[in-house]
Protein backbone atom coordinates (compact mmCIF):
# COMPACT_ATOMS: atom_id res chain seq x y z
CA UNK A 1 0.00 0.00 0.00
CA UNK A 2 1.68 3.38 -1.07
CA UNK A 3 1.97 5.94 1.94
CA UNK A 4 -0.73 8.14 0.71
CA UNK A 5 -3.13 5.36 0.78
CA UNK A 6 -5.84 4.91 3.58
CA UNK A 7 -7.39 1.64 5.08
CA UNK A 8 -11.31 1.64 4.01
CA UNK A 9 -13.62 0.10 5.92
CA UNK A 10 -17.39 0.30 5.89
CA UNK A 11 -20.16 0.37 8.39
CA UNK A 12 -23.81 -0.36 7.90
CA UNK A 13 -25.87 0.42 10.99
CA UNK A 14 -29.97 1.70 11.07
CA UNK A 15 -30.15 3.49 14.12
CA UNK A 16 -32.11 6.93 13.65
CA UNK A 17 -31.93 10.20 15.74
CA UNK A 18 -29.65 10.74 18.28
CA UNK A 19 -28.69 7.35 18.23
CA UNK A 20 -27.34 8.18 14.27
CA UNK A 21 -25.53 11.38 15.80
CA UNK A 22 -23.56 9.35 18.18
CA UNK A 23 -22.47 6.60 16.06
CA UNK A 24 -21.19 9.78 13.47
CA UNK A 25 -19.68 11.56 15.73
CA UNK A 26 -17.89 8.15 16.76
CA UNK A 27 -16.45 7.40 13.91
CA UNK A 28 -15.35 10.45 13.20
CA UNK A 29 -13.46 10.60 16.43
CA UNK A 30 -11.78 6.85 15.43
CA UNK A 31 -11.05 8.59 12.39
CA UNK A 32 -9.19 11.09 13.95
CA UNK A 33 -7.03 8.61 16.24
CA UNK A 34 -6.74 6.60 13.45
CA UNK A 35 -5.32 9.14 10.40
CA UNK A 36 -4.55 6.26 8.60
CA UNK A 37 -8.00 4.75 8.52
CA UNK A 38 -10.90 5.95 6.60
CA UNK A 39 -14.50 4.60 7.27
CA UNK A 40 -17.47 5.14 5.23
CA UNK A 41 -20.78 4.90 7.53
CA UNK A 42 -24.28 4.04 6.01
CA UNK A 43 -27.10 4.51 7.63
CA UNK A 44 -30.25 2.24 6.24
CA UNK A 45 -33.85 1.86 7.30
CA UNK A 46 -34.71 -0.89 9.57
CA UNK A 47 -36.77 -3.19 6.83
CA UNK A 48 -34.34 -2.15 3.89
CA UNK A 49 -31.50 -2.88 5.42
CA UNK A 50 -32.83 -6.69 6.45
CA UNK A 51 -33.03 -7.27 2.61
CA UNK A 52 -30.10 -5.53 1.70
CA UNK A 53 -27.75 -7.22 4.25
CA UNK A 54 -28.31 -10.72 3.31
CA UNK A 55 -27.69 -9.71 -0.46
CA UNK A 56 -24.34 -7.52 0.16
CA UNK A 57 -23.46 -11.04 1.55
CA UNK A 58 -24.41 -13.45 -0.81
CA UNK A 59 -22.58 -11.39 -3.60
CA UNK A 60 -19.75 -11.68 -1.28
CA UNK A 61 -19.83 -7.56 -0.79
CA UNK A 62 -20.65 -6.98 2.94
CA UNK A 63 -19.56 -4.02 4.52
CA UNK A 64 -16.51 -4.37 7.11
CA UNK A 65 -19.24 -4.09 10.45
CA UNK A 66 -22.72 -4.18 10.17
CA UNK A 67 -25.84 -4.06 12.70
CA UNK A 68 -27.26 -7.21 13.70
CA UNK A 69 -29.83 -8.00 16.45
CA UNK A 70 -27.90 -11.29 17.38
CA UNK A 71 -29.78 -14.37 17.86
CA UNK A 72 -31.05 -16.60 14.12
CA UNK A 73 -30.63 -13.74 12.14
CA UNK A 74 -26.46 -13.64 12.93
CA UNK A 75 -26.45 -17.09 13.44
CA UNK A 76 -27.46 -17.60 9.34
CA UNK A 77 -24.34 -15.53 8.65
CA UNK A 78 -22.02 -17.14 11.51
CA UNK A 79 -23.01 -20.57 9.84
CA UNK A 80 -22.34 -19.90 6.51
CA UNK A 81 -18.81 -18.35 7.73
CA UNK A 82 -19.40 -14.57 6.72
CA UNK A 83 -18.83 -13.45 10.46
CA UNK A 84 -15.56 -12.85 12.25
CA UNK A 85 -15.10 -14.48 15.16
CA UNK A 86 -13.97 -11.81 18.00
CA UNK A 87 -13.57 -14.48 20.89
CA UNK A 88 -11.04 -13.05 23.36
CA UNK A 89 -9.98 -10.08 20.74
CA UNK A 90 -12.81 -7.73 22.70
CA UNK A 91 -13.40 -7.80 26.58
CA UNK A 92 -16.26 -10.21 27.10
CA UNK A 93 -16.91 -8.87 30.70
CA UNK A 94 -17.55 -5.35 29.87
CA UNK A 95 -20.84 -6.60 28.66
CA UNK A 96 -24.18 -7.74 29.72
CA UNK A 97 -24.52 -11.84 29.50
CA UNK A 98 -27.81 -11.76 28.71
CA UNK A 99 -26.97 -9.38 25.74
CA UNK A 100 -23.74 -11.31 24.60
CA UNK A 101 -25.58 -14.62 24.54
CA UNK A 102 -27.25 -13.26 21.45
CA UNK A 103 -24.24 -13.59 20.03
CA UNK A 104 -22.34 -16.25 21.20
CA UNK A 105 -22.71 -19.35 19.20
CA UNK A 106 -21.12 -22.75 20.12
CA UNK A 107 -19.32 -21.10 22.67
CA UNK A 108 -17.69 -18.44 20.49
CA UNK A 109 -18.56 -14.89 20.44
CA UNK A 110 -18.93 -13.03 16.87
CA UNK A 111 -20.03 -9.49 18.14
CA UNK A 112 -20.55 -6.76 20.69
CA UNK A 113 -23.34 -5.21 21.89
CA UNK A 114 -24.23 -2.44 22.56
CA UNK A 115 -28.01 -1.34 23.83
CA UNK A 116 -30.98 -3.34 24.69
CA UNK A 117 -34.54 -3.07 22.83
CA UNK A 118 -37.62 -3.19 25.28
CA UNK A 119 -40.84 -3.36 24.27
CA UNK A 120 -43.50 -1.24 26.18
CA UNK A 121 -46.67 1.14 25.87
CA UNK A 122 -45.92 4.66 25.54
CA UNK A 123 -48.80 6.82 26.08
CA UNK A 124 -50.06 9.71 26.64
CA UNK A 125 -50.35 10.97 30.58
CA UNK A 126 -52.27 14.07 29.92
CA UNK A 127 -54.74 12.02 27.86
CA UNK A 128 -55.28 9.43 30.25
CA UNK A 129 -55.56 11.83 33.37
CA UNK A 130 -58.24 13.41 31.22
CA UNK A 131 -60.35 10.38 31.15
CA UNK A 132 -59.57 9.07 34.54
CA UNK A 133 -57.45 6.24 33.76
CA UNK A 134 -54.42 4.35 34.77
CA UNK A 135 -51.69 1.95 33.11
CA UNK A 136 -53.31 -1.14 33.47
CA UNK A 137 -52.02 -3.63 35.73
CA UNK A 138 -53.92 -6.67 34.23
CA UNK A 139 -55.19 -7.05 31.11
CA UNK A 140 -58.93 -6.83 31.99
CA UNK A 141 -58.16 -3.24 32.97
CA UNK A 142 -56.37 -2.55 29.53
CA UNK A 143 -59.70 -3.75 27.65
CA UNK A 144 -61.68 -1.01 29.98
CA UNK A 145 -59.16 1.50 28.47
CA UNK A 146 -59.65 0.90 25.06
CA UNK A 147 -63.26 0.77 25.76
CA UNK A 148 -63.14 4.11 27.40
CA UNK A 149 -61.01 6.17 25.13
CA UNK A 150 -63.43 4.42 22.32
CA UNK A 151 -66.36 5.85 24.19
CA UNK A 152 -64.93 9.24 23.65
CA UNK A 153 -64.08 9.45 20.50
CA UNK A 154 -60.68 8.11 20.95
CA UNK A 155 -58.28 5.88 19.27
CA UNK A 156 -56.82 3.85 21.88
CA UNK A 157 -53.87 2.26 20.02
CA UNK A 158 -51.49 3.22 16.90
CA UNK A 159 -50.03 0.64 15.35
CA UNK A 160 -48.68 0.79 12.02
CA UNK A 161 -48.64 -2.89 10.63
CA UNK A 162 -47.12 -2.84 6.84
CA UNK A 163 -43.97 -4.20 7.48
CA UNK A 164 -45.86 -6.51 10.16
CA UNK A 165 -43.01 -6.66 13.27
CA UNK A 166 -45.17 -3.85 14.52
CA UNK A 167 -48.17 -6.28 15.28
CA UNK A 168 -45.56 -9.42 16.22
CA UNK A 169 -44.87 -7.61 18.92
CA UNK A 170 -48.47 -8.14 20.36
CA UNK A 171 -48.27 -11.84 19.37
CA UNK A 172 -45.27 -12.51 21.34
CA UNK A 173 -46.29 -10.67 24.38
CA UNK A 174 -49.82 -12.58 24.58
CA UNK A 175 -48.09 -15.90 23.80
CA UNK A 176 -46.24 -15.24 26.82
CA UNK A 177 -48.52 -13.77 29.05
CA UNK A 178 -51.08 -17.10 28.55
CA UNK A 179 -48.50 -19.76 28.05
CA UNK A 180 -45.62 -18.26 30.48
CA UNK A 181 -41.69 -18.27 29.48
CA UNK A 182 -41.12 -21.41 28.00
CA UNK A 183 -43.71 -21.33 25.69
CA UNK A 184 -41.69 -19.95 22.66
CA UNK A 185 -38.56 -22.10 23.23
CA UNK A 186 -40.09 -25.26 24.09
CA UNK A 187 -41.71 -25.20 20.53
CA UNK A 188 -38.74 -23.62 18.90
CA UNK A 189 -36.14 -26.12 20.63
CA UNK A 190 -38.19 -28.70 19.58
CA UNK A 191 -38.57 -30.09 23.00
CA UNK A 192 -41.87 -30.77 23.71
CA UNK A 193 -43.90 -27.53 22.74
CA UNK A 194 -45.26 -26.51 19.35
CA UNK A 195 -46.21 -24.14 17.43
CA UNK A 196 -50.09 -25.07 17.65
CA UNK A 197 -50.03 -25.09 21.10
CA UNK A 198 -53.37 -23.46 22.33
CA UNK A 199 -51.71 -20.61 24.37
CA UNK A 200 -50.46 -19.58 20.39
CA UNK A 201 -54.26 -19.83 19.15
CA UNK A 202 -55.64 -18.21 22.10
CA UNK A 203 -52.84 -15.33 21.61
CA UNK A 204 -54.36 -15.47 17.93
CA UNK A 205 -57.91 -15.29 19.42
CA UNK A 206 -57.36 -12.27 21.48
CA UNK A 207 -55.34 -9.89 18.56
CA UNK A 208 -58.88 -10.93 16.59
CA UNK A 209 -60.97 -9.64 19.77
CA UNK A 210 -59.09 -6.45 19.94
CA UNK A 211 -59.65 -6.07 16.23
CA UNK A 212 -63.41 -6.37 16.91
CA UNK A 213 -63.50 -4.39 19.88
CA UNK A 214 -62.22 -1.33 17.54
CA UNK A 215 -58.63 -1.15 19.73
CA UNK A 216 -56.51 -0.11 17.19
CA UNK A 217 -56.42 3.05 14.31
CA UNK A 218 -57.65 3.00 11.37
CA UNK A 219 -55.70 1.13 8.62
CA UNK A 220 -53.34 0.01 10.66
CA UNK A 221 -52.43 -3.03 8.57
CA UNK A 222 -51.30 -0.77 5.61
CA UNK A 223 -49.35 2.17 7.68
CA UNK A 224 -45.98 2.33 7.46
CA UNK A 225 -43.81 2.80 10.59
CA UNK A 226 -40.55 3.95 9.57
CA UNK A 227 -42.28 6.98 8.20
CA UNK A 228 -43.64 7.48 11.60
CA UNK A 229 -47.51 7.30 10.52
CA UNK A 230 -48.42 5.44 13.97
CA UNK A 231 -46.79 7.91 15.81
CA UNK A 232 -48.68 11.31 14.33
CA UNK A 233 -51.85 9.81 15.99
CA UNK A 234 -50.35 10.04 19.14
CA UNK A 235 -48.67 13.58 18.28
CA UNK A 236 -51.89 15.03 17.08
CA UNK A 237 -54.48 13.69 20.20
CA UNK A 238 -55.62 11.06 18.00
CA UNK A 239 -54.51 7.86 19.67
CA UNK A 240 -53.59 7.64 22.80
CA UNK A 241 -51.16 4.19 23.01
CA UNK A 242 -48.48 2.53 21.09
CA UNK A 243 -47.10 -0.67 22.12
CA UNK A 244 -43.04 -0.09 20.99
CA UNK A 245 -39.33 -0.81 21.61
CA UNK A 246 -37.22 1.41 23.09
CA UNK A 247 -36.24 3.32 20.14
CA UNK A 248 -39.42 4.91 20.18
CA UNK A 249 -38.07 7.32 22.64
CA UNK A 250 -35.04 8.51 20.33
CA UNK A 251 -37.31 8.78 17.64
CA UNK A 252 -39.83 11.07 19.36
CA UNK A 253 -37.40 13.04 20.56
CA UNK A 254 -35.76 13.96 17.09
CA UNK A 255 -39.49 14.42 15.58
CA UNK A 256 -41.27 15.84 18.16
CA UNK A 257 -39.86 16.55 21.02
CA UNK A 258 -42.68 18.42 22.83
CA UNK A 259 -44.30 15.28 23.04
CA UNK A 260 -42.07 13.56 25.41
CA UNK A 261 -43.34 16.08 28.21
CA UNK A 262 -46.68 14.45 28.17
CA UNK A 263 -45.56 10.59 27.27
CA UNK A 264 -45.31 7.95 29.77
CA UNK A 265 -44.12 4.15 29.49
CA UNK A 266 -45.84 1.38 31.08
CA UNK A 267 -45.28 -2.92 30.60
CA UNK A 268 -47.19 -5.47 29.17
CA UNK A 269 -50.18 -6.35 31.69
CA UNK A 270 -50.68 -9.89 33.18
CA UNK A 271 -53.53 -11.94 31.55
CA UNK A 272 -55.67 -13.48 34.13
CA UNK A 273 -54.95 -17.34 34.06
CA UNK A 274 -52.32 -17.45 32.38
CA UNK A 275 -49.01 -18.54 33.01
CA UNK A 276 -46.64 -15.63 32.29
CA UNK A 277 -45.68 -12.82 34.54
CA UNK A 278 -46.27 -9.25 34.19
CA UNK A 279 -42.69 -8.61 34.49
CA UNK A 280 -41.68 -10.95 31.41
CA UNK A 281 -40.39 -8.85 28.68
CA UNK A 282 -40.23 -8.94 25.34
CA UNK A 283 -36.71 -7.30 23.74
CA UNK A 284 -33.47 -8.09 22.31
CA UNK A 285 -30.32 -6.38 21.63
CA UNK A 286 -30.43 -3.61 18.88
CA UNK A 287 -27.02 -3.26 17.98
CA UNK A 288 -25.74 -6.13 17.72
CA UNK A 289 -22.14 -4.94 15.60
CA UNK A 290 -20.18 -7.68 13.93
CA UNK A 291 -17.20 -8.10 11.65
CA UNK A 292 -17.49 -9.51 7.97
CA UNK A 293 -14.87 -12.35 7.71
CA UNK A 294 -14.15 -11.30 4.32
CA UNK A 295 -12.36 -7.88 6.08
CA UNK A 296 -9.54 -6.76 4.58
CA UNK A 297 -8.36 -4.91 7.58
CA UNK A 298 -9.65 -7.55 10.99
CA UNK A 299 -7.53 -5.31 13.35
CA UNK A 300 -8.39 -1.99 12.36
CA UNK A 301 -12.30 -3.19 12.48
CA UNK A 302 -12.15 -5.05 15.72
CA UNK A 303 -10.25 -1.54 17.18
CA UNK A 304 -13.41 0.19 15.30
CA UNK A 305 -15.96 -2.24 16.72
CA UNK A 306 -14.37 -1.44 20.68
CA UNK A 307 -14.97 2.08 19.60
CA UNK A 308 -18.83 1.33 18.73
CA UNK A 309 -19.79 -0.66 21.76
CA UNK A 310 -17.92 1.37 23.96
CA UNK A 311 -18.67 2.40 27.42
CA UNK A 312 -17.91 5.98 26.57
CA UNK A 313 -20.54 5.68 23.59
CA UNK A 314 -22.71 3.77 25.92
CA UNK A 315 -22.88 6.53 28.39
CA UNK A 316 -23.75 8.85 25.85
CA UNK A 317 -26.54 6.74 24.45
CA UNK A 318 -28.16 6.62 28.00
CA UNK A 319 -27.33 10.83 28.98
CA UNK A 320 -28.32 11.89 25.33
CA UNK A 321 -30.96 9.08 23.71
CA UNK A 322 -32.36 7.74 26.67
CA UNK A 323 -31.44 4.48 25.82
CA UNK A 324 -30.75 1.07 28.14
CA UNK A 325 -27.47 -0.37 27.30
CA UNK A 326 -25.96 -3.83 26.97
CA UNK A 327 -22.45 -2.42 28.73
CA UNK A 328 -21.70 -2.64 31.91
CA UNK A 329 -21.01 0.26 34.81
CA UNK A 330 -22.57 2.83 32.71
CA UNK A 331 -24.49 5.27 35.11
CA UNK A 332 -28.13 5.98 34.72
CA UNK A 333 -29.46 9.97 34.49
CA UNK A 334 -32.13 10.16 32.26
CA UNK A 335 -35.72 9.53 33.86
CA UNK A 336 -36.89 7.25 30.47
CA UNK A 337 -33.59 5.27 30.88
CA UNK A 338 -34.17 4.61 34.69
CA UNK A 339 -37.45 3.51 34.05
CA UNK A 340 -36.77 1.33 31.33
CA UNK A 341 -33.25 0.12 33.25
CA UNK A 342 -36.02 -0.97 36.32
CA UNK A 343 -38.27 -2.73 33.99
CA UNK A 344 -35.32 -4.61 33.07
CA UNK A 345 -33.99 -5.54 36.30
CA UNK A 346 -37.37 -6.32 37.51
CA UNK A 347 -37.30 -9.12 34.68
CA UNK A 348 -36.65 -12.46 35.63
CA UNK A 349 -37.24 -13.34 31.62
CA UNK A 350 -36.31 -11.59 28.56
CA UNK A 351 -38.22 -12.96 25.26
CA UNK A 352 -36.47 -12.16 22.17
CA UNK A 353 -38.44 -10.89 19.15
CA UNK A 354 -39.27 -13.82 17.38
CA UNK A 355 -38.19 -12.86 14.01
CA UNK A 356 -34.71 -12.23 15.25
CA UNK A 357 -34.26 -16.51 16.49
CA UNK A 358 -36.59 -18.13 13.95
CA UNK A 359 -34.45 -18.99 10.37
CA UNK A 360 -35.42 -16.72 8.43
CA UNK A 361 -37.97 -18.42 6.15
CA UNK A 362 -39.95 -19.15 9.48
CA UNK A 363 -39.62 -15.55 10.73
CA UNK A 364 -41.40 -14.38 7.64
CA UNK A 365 -44.02 -16.94 7.67
CA UNK A 366 -44.69 -15.76 11.33
CA UNK A 367 -44.90 -11.89 10.25
CA UNK A 368 -46.93 -12.44 7.69
CA UNK A 369 -49.51 -15.31 9.64
CA UNK A 370 -49.61 -12.64 12.29
CA UNK A 371 -49.86 -9.39 10.14
CA UNK A 372 -53.26 -11.70 8.65
CA UNK A 373 -54.88 -12.15 11.76
CA UNK A 374 -54.63 -8.44 12.50
CA UNK A 375 -56.39 -8.05 9.08
CA UNK A 376 -58.99 -11.29 9.83
CA UNK A 377 -57.96 -13.20 6.69
CA UNK A 378 -56.99 -16.21 8.38
CA UNK A 379 -58.03 -18.07 12.00
CA UNK A 380 -55.81 -18.08 14.86
CA UNK A 381 -55.90 -22.04 14.30
CA UNK A 382 -54.96 -22.02 10.33
CA UNK A 383 -52.15 -19.36 11.41
CA UNK A 384 -50.71 -21.76 14.25
CA UNK A 385 -51.05 -24.64 12.51
CA UNK A 386 -48.63 -23.28 9.25
CA UNK A 387 -46.01 -22.39 11.74
CA UNK A 388 -46.30 -25.57 13.31
CA UNK A 389 -46.25 -27.28 9.72
CA UNK A 390 -42.98 -24.56 8.98
CA UNK A 391 -41.50 -25.91 12.38
CA UNK A 392 -41.17 -29.55 11.21
CA UNK A 393 -39.99 -29.21 7.89
CA UNK A 394 -37.58 -26.52 9.07
CA UNK A 395 -36.53 -27.25 12.62
CA UNK A 396 -37.43 -31.37 13.33
CA UNK A 397 -40.39 -32.93 14.84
Amino acid sequence: MSSGEKKKLTVWYIDTGKRKELIEETIQEFMKAHPDVEVAAEQIANDTYKTKLPVAMGGNNPPDIFHSWGGGWLKEFVDAGQVMDVTGKIDADSYLPAALNLATFDGKLYGAPLAMSLTLFFYNKEMFEQYGLEPPKTYDDLLNIIDTLNANGIAPISMANKTKWPGALWLIYLANRVGGADIFNAAFERRGGTFDDPAFIKAGEMIQELVDRNAFVTGFNGLDYDTGQSRQFLYTGKAAMELQTSGYLTVVRSEMPEFESKMGIFGFPAVEGGLGKATDLVGGVSPVFSISSQTKYPDEAVELLKALTSKELAQRYVDEAGVVVAVKDVQYNDPFAIQMKEFLEQAEFLQPFYDQTLPPEMAELHKDTTQALFGKSITPEEAARQMEEAAQSMLGN
